[in-house]
């Protein structure tokens, strides 16, 4: 369902084809000497230099690639054999990012592509570890600043200055809104009385949690209305395992989560990763034996992979590989997960 919004001019870049694996510079995240109550500002840097394929990925599981490499060695015709990524990589994971803040940056201009297809209810999911364990010594911070990264990205892919971001808590929101003065962005908290003004255009829910999943399908609710104006939850935790699995859960699946497009998900797995940049179709992608850190695409489907359906795709890749079994790494956590798809898809 098309909405009408005046004031945005839509101009975002197809998410089809995305830019970040093309740039020979490589994004990093460092720490700025501004800080507030320990809150680290972190601030971005771009270093003009190729990286090497090992690159790929390394970010995400928390590792770090050394920034000694030469741009002559790395445009060596034996490192080109290797796998160095270079501009113009058409390789199978040629669309994944280089890092974190690449992701963050490729899921918000799939969001933009999105809303400029007249979408109004996506979702966008980064399911790694840097985002999931938020009690780890500045975790939250470096959450809070990547939600930035995605806001102004945003705000550049669609030309739209009626964004409001709401948070989780009101804490939060005044907080960021005291260290963000320079923000073009608007903040709330979902407990707020009236989160979202009648001259918003384009609310994003930074990491909605099933605590407060009254105030969300409510605010989702009233966004609907005639004229529906667009919802983006960035990175939403509106599902606890701490809580188990029952009817709200079936319920919240079926009729309210189910009412919205997932245009981003990036997630890890033990010796692959599953992949979604809207308009693209899910990619599921496993190890490239002979390129370390490196990824071959094992299947593209219309939807989001269950674990039965990644159980065949990599048993398929083991027989055909007929080599040393990487699936039994995983099987333990797929078997999880299918038990609780079937859980609550009951």
């Amino acid at each position: 369902m098309a909405s009408s919004l005046p004031s945005c001019s839509f101009y975002c870049r197809s998410a089809s084809a995305p830019t970040i694996h093309n740039f020979a510079n490589r994004f990093s995240l460092s720490s700025s000497t501004s800080t507030l109550g320990g809150w680290s500002r972190l601030s971005v840097r771009r270093d003009w230099r190729a990286f090497e394929a090992r690159a790929k990925f390394e970010k995400f599981q928390g590792e770090e690639v050394g920034d000694d490499v030469e741009v002559g060695v790395l445009n060596s015709p034996e490192s080109q054999e290797e796998g160095v990524i270079l501009e113009g990589d058409d390789e199978d994971d040629s669309c994944l990012p280089s890092d974190l803040e690449g992701a963050v940056r490729q899921s918000s201009e799939a969001s933009a592509s999105f809303l400029s297809s007249g979408g109004t209810r996506a979702i966008v999911e980064l399911l790694i570890p840097q985002l999931q364990f938020l009690d780890d010594e500045g975790a939250q911070a470096e959450l809070w600043e990547l939600s930035r990264v995605f806001l102004d990205t945003l705000i550049a892919e669609t030309g739209c200055q009626r964004i409001k971001a709401v948070f989780p808590d009101a804490g939060a929101a005044a907080l960021l809104k005291y260290r963000w003065q320079d923000a073009a962005f608007g903040f709330s908290s979902l407990s707020d009385r009236k989160p979202v003004e009648k001259e918003d255009e384009i609310i994003v829910m930074v990491v909605p949690d099933y605590q407060m999943l009254e105030y969300v399908e409510r605010i989702a609710s009233d966004l609907s209305d005639d004229p529906p104006r667009p919802l983006i939850m960035w990175n939403p935790r509106l599902i606890s395992e701490d809580v188990g699995v029952g009817f709200n859960v079936r319920k919240l699946r079926r009729y309210f989560l189910s009412t919205f497009t997932t245009v981003y998900s990036m997630r890890p797995l033990p010796s692959g990763a599953v992949f979604r940049c809207y308009p693209g179709l899910w990619k599921v992608f496993y190890d490239d034996k002979d390129r370390p850190n490196r990824y071959l695409l094992a299947k593209e489907m219309v939807s989001r992979p269950d674990a039965e359906e990644l159980e065949i795709i990599y048993g398929d890749v083991e027989e055909s590989e007929k080599g040393p079994s990487f699936f039994n790494a995983a099987a333990g956590i797929f078997s999880s997960l299918n038990r609780f798809v079937k859980a609550i898809s009951k």
